[in-house]
């Protein structure tokens, strides 16, 4: 016997296509490139971005590593980061927890390159870490503008992290 929907309100079309493109892109042979591309394609078309930045980092380790980036003129593939020992590694990294900065002093307090983050016109951020088993593989970056996001957003980001778990994964397997 069918089941009644709990509800009749469609979907949203974007939220649908989005996990569309990443669902496409875990298939794909190009990995974990095309993985990472479908992300911040989804991040352009649900929330703006003026960059974006994926890390891995292992647990106790007191840099990331960057396994992508939208910038890579300012924010190079494969370059590390000091993020463990800081506040910010400490809720994001240590505790697993998303964290939203809105302004240039949240930027200031997060992150130990903000110079260069606030001169690219960088003032909100969105980070959520990548999980698996209880254990944070790494983080996903987005800035925009002062104010670009909100709690909401933050959501809607932390939701669609699962989709980086593979590439994580598979970085972390390869650096065994």
């Amino acid at each position: 016997m069918p089941t009644e929907p709990i509800s009749d309100a469609p979907y949203p079309q974007p939220i649908v296509e989005a996990a569309a493109l990443l669902t496409h892109a875990l298939n794909s042979q190009s990995q974990p490139h095309a993985v990472f591309e479908a992300f911040d394609t989804v991040c352009i078309n649900l929330f703006g971005r003026h960059l974006l930045t994926a890390f891995a980092w292992t647990q106790g380790s007191a840099e990331v590593e960057r396994l992508y980036t939208s910038h890579p003129e300012h924010y190079p593939k494969g370059a590390r980061k000091l993020m463990g020992p800081t506040p910010w590694g400490a809720l994001v990294l240590e505790k697993g927890r998303p964290w939203l900065g809105c302004n240039a002093d949240d930027i200031r307090w997060a992150f130990p390159d903000y110079e260069l983050i606030l001169s690219l016109g960088c003032l909100s951020c969105m980070n959520v870490p990548i999980r698996w088993k209880g254990e944070t593989l790494g983080a996903v970056s987005v800035l925009d503008a002062e104010d670009s996001y909100s709690k909401d957003t933050l959501l809607v980001l932390n939701a669609f992290s699962g989709f980086l778990v593979a590439p994580l994964l598979a970085h972390h397997q390869s650096a065994l």
